[in-house]
């Protein structure tokens, strides 16, 4: 397999930082699930951030996330452990409308205990009755004696039962203003009327929760109403690395299934010298790098600001989400009985990879986006 940091997408730089973190993730990770997830993601933020890793999530001195060093990352946690590569991903995301939009003040109180560590970040779109028609949340922002007061539900929201700081989104317009009505805002974790109103349990558990809000005290972010600008922004940030972590799922599941192969008894020879896997082998390694390939191509031109990049993010998470499926489900079929015992590596990719074509634009979104970019 080519390594993809040898094009010429990547310097040095991203080559050292692969390297420093596959070391640390070879001595430092679990392979598997544990059974306190939410204390096993704080661990592993104070762990990344001791190592200097989640330094690279926020902004610094007005440098926004070097998308490349964000996509190296998740790929090289997510081969190891979805676990690790979530908590990393959400120390980004739920701090990047910080670090895109955020005053001096917010940034200087908030991205500095995201990077070390001591504040655990969310980002709070999704509602109950709103996933991918984010336009249309519901939550409420009221502006009370000249403080901002936030009350509704959002469901779905990724670290919900253990967040310190939450990026939120509600209404300051009327519902027919749609995306024109809402505002962006921050929210302080331990705010009494912040509620965890329901843990989700889910395949590929993970600190997942619907969250009740009454009359939450807010801190605007950016301007009243500009908080669906604020939202997508965000998440276009963010894009490229949800097929990264893809990425770096669907090359453990290939290596999984490599080594399976060639140990593999089948009648006098291995499975490996049987055609119809070295067949399914070819399609499952031409998968994975024209997922490469679209990463690091998107990531480079978002760095670089080459342009309009929605089109390219969109592109690199839609083929390298579905591709992961694929190659997975063949790992898994590979393995036959054994890859759908509990405990395989190749069942539990199954279920991490899952959730990677819904959350931060599932696949049909994707699919918008690529087609009105060629529509225009």
């Amino acid at each position: 397999m080519t390594d993809w940091l040898s094009w010429p997408f990547f310097d040095d730089d991203h080559r050292a930082l692969r390297d420093r973190l596959r070391g640390w993730c070879e001595a430092k990770l679990d392979d598997h699930h544990p059974a306190d997830v939410d204390a096993a993601c704080r661990d592993l933020v104070g762990k990344l951030a001791a190592a200097g890793f989640t330094r690279i999530c926020v902004a610094d001195d007005d440098r926004i996330p070097d998308v490349r060093s964000l996509a190296i990352a998740r790929a090289t946690l997510a081969y190891h452990s979805g676990l690790a590569d979530f908590a990393f991903a959400m120390q980004g995301l739920g701090s990047g409308a910080i670090s895109l939009f955020g005053s001096d003040a917010q940034k200087a109180e908030w991205l500095p205990k995201v990077a070390d560590g001591s504040s655990i970040a969310a980002y709070a779109l999704t509602e109950p009755d709103t996933g991918s028609d984010a336009a249309n949340i519901a939550m409420r922002a009221v502006e009370v004696d000249g403080e901002w007061r936030l009350t509704g539900e959002k469901s779905y929201i990724s670290n919900g039962t253990i967040a310190d700081v939450l990026t939120v989104f509600a209404r300051t317009g009327a519902a027919e203003d749609g995306a024109k009505g809402i505002s962006a805002f921050i929210v302080r974790g331990d705010d009494p009327g912040l509620l965890v109103a329901e843990r989700i349990e889910v395949i590929a558990p993970h600190p997942l929760a619907r969250l009740k809000f009454d009359g939450v005290k807010a801190d605007p972010l950016g301007a009243t109403g500009d908080g669906f600008k604020v939202a997508m922004q965000t998440l276009n940030l963010f894009r490229v690395t949800v097929g990264a972590a893809a990425l770096g799922f669907a090359r453990r599941a290939l290596d999984e299934a490599i080594a399976f192969a060639r140990t593999r008894k089948l009648g006098n020879a291995t499975l490996a010298d049987n055609a119809v896997t070295q067949d399914r082998l070819g399609d499952m390694a031409t998968l994975v790098d024209a997922s490469a390939l679209l990463i690091a191509r998107a990531a480079w031109q978002q760095d670089m600001a080459d342009g309009d990049n929605r089109a390219a993010a969109a592109m690199a998470k839609l083929h390298a989400t579905e591709a992961a499926q694929q190659v997975i489900d063949m790992a898994l079929q590979m393995h036959g009985g054994l890859g759908v015992t509990v405990g395989a590596k190749v069942e539990e990719l199954y279920r991490e990879v899952r959730s990677l074509r819904i959350y931060e634009g599932a696949s049909e979104v994707q699919r918008m986006v690529i087609a009105r970019t060629l529509l225009k």
